[in-house]
């Protein structure tokens, strides 16, 4: 469908402030673009958000998984456990390695990892489980983080979310995040790897790039720039203000839902939703996006096709069906007043009339 970008409500877009702007001309006029003092800062800014004693930037999230799979030493011949509802990402940096992904399925309400079905994959061969908290709510990691296998978590689109208490990112032997533009904090691009073991980060600063080395030993140009950590820092500082704006939304939307005798997203007690994405099953989903994109609203699938889909595996039913039906709504902390009004009224519209 073809539409014009310049009258539309996006379905992602970053927020930036004259903050932001300062901290990257001060960068620009520094003369230092590529990493160097500002990607260390960034680093310590985000283990003190975390409380956690280690933490790697580098120039994606796909890049910090493929390390911290690395820095576990998982290779040809082993096996890692991934969600098929979830971006290729996971597939690829597993693939990286040498280790074959394996596929589970998700639960019905959350849409996270399943634990049931994760421990119907686990082989002798299962090395790590990959356990991305999906659309800013944390995965029941505690009951993942028991199994005894090492869990990555992914929190790509968790940063800022809680379980029980305790930051999404805490749990597991290491978690990734990402910088991308539409994520929950953007620097255009960019990652990092956090985790308490400092062996574990050390073996991860060690590969991120190749240059003045003692050995040839495989490492990689990985590094974060200056600029990008000056985004991310001025960023980070605003992570509670973005969080509790795309709360706000979402209670928003929850009434409409729950008016039209819909449920609204489900949010366990024992969690806090961040609302990186709000999701919703709609049985007429593919009518929904193609009428708000009509009005100028732009809603998207959250998840553009499962991984066992790809690979035309059979089997993934509550994948399949969460597939079928979900809906991602615009939710972000610059979303105006006047625009949430707007998704508000033609979701009321679409939804109440049908």
């Amino acid at each position: 469908m073809i539409y014009d970008r310049m009258t539309m409500i996006p379905h992602s877009r970053p927020f930036l402030d004259e903050e932001d702007h300062r901290g990257v001309l001060d960068v620009l006029r520094s003369g230092q673009l590529a990493q160097g003092e500002r990607v260390a800062a960034f680093e310590d800014a985000f283990c003190r958000e975390m409380v956690l004693p280690g933490a790697v930037a580098v120039s994606s999230g796909t890049a910090a998984l493929h390390l911290a799979l690395l820095a576990l030493k998982i290779g040809t011949g082993d096996e890692v456990i991934i969600p098929s509802y979830v971006c290729t990402a996971l597939w690829h940096a597993v693939r990286y390695t040498g280790a074959t992904p394996v596929l589970a399925d998700i639960e019905a309400d959350s849409f996270n990892l399943s634990v049931l079905d994760v421990m119907t994959r686990l082989t002798k061969k299962t090395r790590a489980i990959i356990v991305p908290h999906m659309f800013g709510q944390s995965a029941d990691i505690d009951t993942l983080v028991n199994l005894g296998i090492p869990v990555i978590e992914d929190c790509a689109q968790s940063l800022g979310s809680h379980y029980r208490g305790q930051p999404a990112g805490t749990f597991g032997t290491a978690a990734i995040f990402s910088f991308y533009a539409t994520k929950v904090i953007a620097a255009g691009e960019g990652g990092m790897v956090v985790s308490r073991d400092m062996n574990l980060i050390d073996n991860i600063r060690e590969m991120r790039d190749y240059d003045e080395k003692e050995t040839l030993a495989t490492r990689f140009n990985y590094k974060l720039t200056d600029l990008q950590a000056a985004l991310g820092t001025s960023q980070l500082k605003k992570l509670p203000v973005f969080i509790a704006r795309r709360q706000e939304i979402a209670r928003r939307y929850d009434r409409v839902l729950r008016e039209a005798g819909l449920p609204p997203p489900v949010s366990k007690p024992d969690r806090d939703h961040s609302y990186f994405r709000y999701v919703f099953l709609l049985d007429n989903m593919d009518r929904f996006i193609n009428d708000m994109v009509r009005q100028g609203v732009i809603c998207r699938r959250p998840v553009f096709r499962p991984l066992h889909d790809y690979l035309e595996q059979t089997g993934f039913e509550v994948t399949n069906q969460v597939w079928r039906h979900a809906v991602s709504m615009p939710i972000y902390p610059g979303l105006t007043e006047e625009e949430v009004e707007t998704v508000v009224s033609h979701m009321k519209t679409f939804i109440l009339k049908d």
